[in-house]
């Protein structure tokens, strides 16, 4: 497989793991907001925090994306 093949298979795999990602967050975000009253701390703790990790790995993800396509400008 050339390499250009292997760049956009990865940025392929990328986008999907970025889509996942981006609606898991978004499905966290509004059970937390929706459930704020009325669940146990520990919940929204936990829901916080897996907020945040998501948040992050949807960052790095779109870094990583980026980096690869602008990789595939140069070839």
């Amino acid at each position: 497989m050339a390499y250009i093949d292997k760049c956009k298979e990865e940025i392929g795999w990328l986008k999907i793991v970025f889509a996942i990602s981006t609606a898991t967050d978004l499905s966290l975000i509004a059970w937390v907001i929706q459930n704020y009253g009325r669940a146990r701390p520990v919940l929204l703790i936990i829901g916080t925090l897996g907020v945040l990790l998501l948040t992050t790995i949807i960052i790095w993800v779109n870094r990583v994306a980026y980096r690869k396509i602008n990789k595939l400008e140069e070839l």
